[in-house]
């Protein structure tokens, strides 16, 4: 599939930015960015951008009912949809564009409303879109007083998405237990050949770029801004580009690129390790009787951590004729440990048949749930923009560093990462990539930024909680709050979280450092 991508006619910019110019002196409204309103150029864009840029940031989004606009229900509000269009390449502003896709959600109580708060619910790779269409009522506190903006990130979703395997060479890169099996080159190689052009203008610092162009077409003087797990990357490199244009930021589940990339998937691996021996000694100690994996919790892990290897000689046959290997196993079982204790349930009830009865068609299913295959077999494009985003955004290990790490992951991380210790610690495995990223670990600071408000959770499988802590004491103004539970981020698990990121957002009252919330 090939991105949309278009040029911006160089002779319309000159007109444009001298209406623009114009403009500039004129003040928003509260339904400032809404179709029909031109939103004015903040000071610092009209001095500094150029004048292909200063016609994006003062583009109009043309606002219409989404497709198929079914999502809330017959009384539900209606959802609008757009797109923005943005440089592929910030360095050449007035050359190819992208359009990127948009959704918005109007503010409950347009009394009350504050203005846009855009949304961003990870991944990589993640739908914006989707968020804002299908999971808004999470967000009913946020959305009595703002507008939900989310939006699909460069290579993902609806925006030039990156589609590098066909489903049924993504089936087998799934399913695969050979160790030989290449799975950074194999997809390294698919995405420079259909796609190497957009490849280099995926990553996160062009997104903030994007985001901001997004904030000056809404009419939005900062940004306000609520980032889930790789979202809050996203979020502090916006607050580290546009320091001065940060208005109210809350980072859930926080990611951090201060320290070195193979520490820090040791440190996932390891925190996702708890997760699963937690599971396994929680399953014999509470579920005795019906458990899987016997009464004695000392010993429930190691048990289920050799059923799922042993998958790799003795795979089990589904219903409808596929294997059921021990990859697709791992990722099933991993994706549903994410959210923590309130789902164990559906690990038990598919690990029940398959461990007494040989039936493959529980565990099957968690790992098409966790791998984006639908029933007819067809794949969404998450993987792949996973991995082309993080391969923007993150440099490939030496062999010195890859060894080291590998050495600690069996020390530190035995049970799960046994059945293939590379690919537990590349995902992605960027070695192979087209693109060498320029990006190298530093800390975030974001001096002249508003406040910022990082989240983290104690026993988050995914974003482990030193995370969050060395995220928020590197920021110049981040605060952290913590949640004292499993799974991962915090907002969806915590009354008192939502209402400490909802005060802050809404209100600006930042909770107190130090301040810990318990979990539902």
């Amino acid at each position: 599939m090939s991105p949309k991508i278009s040029r911006l006619p160089r002779r319309a910019l000159p007109a444009l930015a001298a209406a623009l110019a114009l403009l500039g002196g004129c003040t928003g409204s509260g339904g400032a960015g809404r179709a029909g309103n031109r939103p004015p150029l903040d000071d610092l864009v009209a001095a500094t951008a150029t004048p292909a840029l200063r016609a994006l940031y003062g583009q109009r989004i043309e606002w219409r009912n989404c497709p198929d606009e079914t999502d809330a229900g017959q009384d539900g509000p209606a959802i609008e949809c757009g797109t923005l269009t943005v440089p592929l390449d910030y360095a050449d502003p007035g050359g190819r564009t992208l359009d990127v896709a948009l959704a918005r959600l109007p503010a409950a109580d347009p009394r009350r409303r504050i203005g846009a708060l855009l949304v961003n619910p990870g991944g990589p790779g993640n739908s914006g879109i989707s968020m804002v269409r299908w999971d808004w009522q999470t967000y009913q506190q946020l959305h009595d007083r703002f507008d939900l903006v989310g939006f699909d990130p460069r290579g993902a979703g609806a925006t030039s998405p990156v589609h590098c395997l066909d489903d049924r060479t993504r089936d087998e890169w799934n399913a695969t237990d050979d160790q030989a099996y290449d799975h950074g080159r194999i997809l390294a190689d698919a995405c420079r050949s259909q796609q190497a052009g957009l490849l280099p203008h995926v990553g996160t610092r062009d997104t903030a770029r994007d985001l901001d162009v997004l904030r000056g077409a809404l009419g939005e003087r900062k940004l306000n801004f609520l980032g889930l797990s790789y979202g809050t990357h996203l979020g502090a490199v916006y607050a580290e580009e546009f320091p001065d244009r940060t208005g109210r930021l809350a980072l859930d589940g926080a990611v951090e690129h201060g320290t070195d990339p193979m520490r820090l998937d040791v440190e996932q691996a390891v925190a996702a390790e708890t997760a699963f021996r937690a599971f396994a000694a929680g399953c014999a100690t509470d579920d005795g009787d019906t458990c899987p994996l016997g009464t004695d919790p000392a010993t429930a892990p190691q048990r289920l951590a050799k059923f799922l290897d042993g998958l790799s000689t003795h795979p089990l046959r589904a219903g409808d004729g596929r294997t059921l290997t021990a990859a697709l196993a791992w990722a099933g079982v991993l994706n549903v440990l994410y959210d923590g204790q309130r789902s164990w349930y559906r690990l038990r009830e598919a690990l029940a048949p398959a461990l007494t009865q040989g039936e493959a068609d529980g565990l099957l299913g968690l790992a098409d749930g966790a791998n984006g295959r639908a029933e007819n077999g067809s794949y969404t494009t998450v993987a792949d923009a996973f991995a082309a985003i993080s391969c923007v955004d993150l440099p490939a290990p030496t062999e010195p560093q890859l060894s080291a790490a590998l050495a600690d992951l069996a020390a530190q991380a035995p049970l799960t990462s046994r059945h293939n210790p590379l690919t537990t610690l590349l995902t992605p495995d960027c070695r192979p990539w087209p693109y060498r990223s320029t990006e190298r670990p530093h800390t975030v600071r974001a001096h002249g930024s508003g406040p910022i408000l990082v989240v983290g959770s104690t026993d988050d499988p995914v974003t482990p909680y030193p995370w969050a802590q060395r995220l928020a004491a590197g920021l110049e103004r981040g605060v952290l709050l913590t949640r004292e539970g499993d799974g991962h981020t915090a907002y969806d698990k915590s009354g008192c979280v939502r209402s400490a990121i909802t005060a802050f957002l809404a209100d600006g009252r930042m909770p107190a450092e130090g301040t810990h919330c318990p979990s539902d």
